[in-house]
C-alpha cells in the first residue's frame, strides 16, 4: 500500500473529520482520480512526436495513455476532425496515490526557482488543475533521450464539495502551496 494513502487513512481523515466537524467519516474528502493530459501540437505535421509522448506517459505512470483526437477542424492550425493531437492518463486507486506522492515530494522540488503551486487553481468544485512546464521534472525520464521539452496538466479530481475543503485535503497530502 503506497505511504501516502496510509497517511491519508491514518492521520489526513482524523484531521479533516475535526476540521470541518462533519457527521460522518464518509463526508470527509478523498482523492478520486488525477488525470495527466499532454497536449502535442506538432503532431499534425510529425507523428512520431506523439508516440514519444506515449512512451513518456507510460514511463511516468505505469500505465498505457490514450490517444486523445481533435474534436473539431480548425483550418488556421491545419486541424482536421479526427486527427490525433495528444495523449492523456487516468489514474486511480494505488496508482494515483504513487504518483502525487512522486509528484509532490521528488518532482515538483525539482522545478527551477520553485517558490509553491498557485492558490487559485480550484475550478469550484473542489478540484485542483496544476500546468507542468517541463516533463523532465520526473526521475523516470532520462534527459538524454528526451529530444523535445513538453508540459502536461494535473487534473487532481476530489470528492470535495468546496475548494477550501479540497485546499485542506491537498495542503494535508503534502502540496506546497504559495505562502
Amino acid at each position: 500500500m503506497s505511504r501516502l494513502k496510509v497517511q491519508y487513512n491514518e492521520t489526513i481523515k482524523p484531521e479533516l473529520l475535526k476540521e470541518f466537524n462533519y457527521d460522518s467519516i464518509m463526508q470527509v474528502p478523498r482523492l478520486e482520480k488525477i488525470v495527466i493530459n499532454m497536449g502535442i501540437g506538432d503532431a499534425i505535421s510529425n507523428s512520431k512526436v506523439l508516440d514519444e509522448a506515449v512512451e513518456e506517459l507510460r514511463t511516468l505512470t505505469g500505465q498505457q495513455p490514450v490517444i486523445t483526437k481533435a474534436k473539431k477542424s480548425v483550418s488556421n492550425f491545419k486541424l482536421r476532425d479526427g486527427m490525433a493531437i495528444g495523449a492523456k492518463v487516468t489514474l486511480r486507486g494505488e496508482k494515483m496515490y504513487h504518483f502525487l506522492d512522486k509528484l509532490v515530494s521528488v518532482a515538483l522540488p525539482r522545478v527551477r526557482d520553485f517558490r509553491g503551486v498557485s492558490n487559485n487553481s480550484f475550478d469550484g468544485r473542489g478540484n485542483y488543475t496544476l500546468g507542468i512546464k517541463e516533463q523532465i521534472i520526473f526521475p523516470e525520464i532520462s534527459l538524454d533521450k528526451v529530444k523535445r521539452v513538453r508540459g502536461m496538466d494535473i487534473v487532481i479530481v476530489t470528492t470535495a464539495n468546496t475548494d477550501q475543503e479540497c485546499f485542506a485535503l491537498l495542503k494535508h497530502l503534502g502540496m506546497p502551496f504559495k505562502k
